[in-house]
């Protein structure tokens, strides 16, 4: 009963009174009325450019991400189940960053992106390939994609790795024996009895990726040119930088069903590819 009150009290009562939001046209100034639009501020976010080109641009970072991300933490996992002897040490390694904050693992790769990459370049003449990427378009939303791959990668080869040693060795050894190669034992063995992992690593992704603020605040601020802001940076900007409460809300809540959707058909479509032994 507290967990439920709390989840209630913070999570389902502030949703609904979001939701009252989105049909009203409302400056945030309590002293101000609050104007009922009905369905226009949704009819209007439809024809913001912004807001477009920023979903857009969420699309592209998450798709990249979530390849990313998992291909890494797969490797990683079945580098550091090899029982290499440095097998301890590199999953310290691989996890480390996630326990790093967003907002200061931007700022961390601020400094990299800008001044680390800029004296890589001239020491090496690479500079077509060292430079600032944060004040190019482009490299921008890449670099965004590099920093949230390194913070995210160790925490999936964490869940891959519980998924790899609930496997029993007793299959791979009886395949070995059959005259299996590896890629043959991961294929037909370890990749079908990971769908769990799979499960749970995509979904954790995809909504992370989609959701993701606090790097895009403290890394590029949604520049160059508004080339990397991504929804949620795009909704905050909506309602505390432009005052526009109900419009903004109305973005919230095309968001949220846009994510709750995403998540729920990758979720519906990995449970049933999931196999039992």
């Amino acid at each position: 009963m507290p967990l439920l009150l709390v989840f209630t009290t913070v999570v389902i009562i502030p949703f609904l009174i979001g939701i009252g939001y989105s049909f009203v046209r409302w400056d945030g100034i309590p002293a101000n009325p609050k104007v009922f639009v009905g369905f226009g501020n949704y009819a209007e976010l439809l024809n913001d450019d912004r807001f477009l080109t920023s979903a857009w641009h969420t699309i592209a970072f998450t798709v990249l991400a979530l390849v990313l991300v998992n291909v890494l933490g797969l490797l990683f996992s079945l580098l550091v189940t090899a029982k290499l002897r440095v097998s301890n040490v590199a999953r310290t390694m691989f996890f480390l960053p996630n326990l790093i904050g967003g907002l200061i693992l931007g700022y961390i790769w601020q400094f990299v992106f800008t001044d680390a990459f800029k004296y890589i370049g001239q020491k090496t003449g690479l500079e077509s390939v060292f430079f600032n990427w944060l004040i190019d378009p482009q490299f921008a939303l890449l670099a965004m994609v590099v920093v949230f791959t390194w913070q995210m990668a160790g925490y999936t080869m964490i869940i891959y790795i519980a998924g790899i040693q609930g496997i029993p060795d007793e299959l791979n050894e009886a395949a070995r024996v059959d005259g299996a190669n590896l890629w043959h034992r991961l294929t037909r063995i370890v990749f079908p009895l990971l769908m769990p992992s799979f499960t749970i690593c995509l979904f954790l992704t995809l909504s992370g990726a989609f959701k993701i603020f606090d790097v895009n605040l403290s890394l590029t601020k949604g520049g160059p040119n508004n080339a990397t802001e991504m929804f949620a940076m795009n909704i905050y900007n909506e309602i505390f930088g432009y005052g526009h409460y109900g419009l903004g809300q109305a973005k919230a809540i095309v968001f949220f069903v846009i994510v709750a959707a995403v998540t729920l058909t990758q979720v519906i479509i990995t449970k049933k590819r999931e196999v039992q032994y």
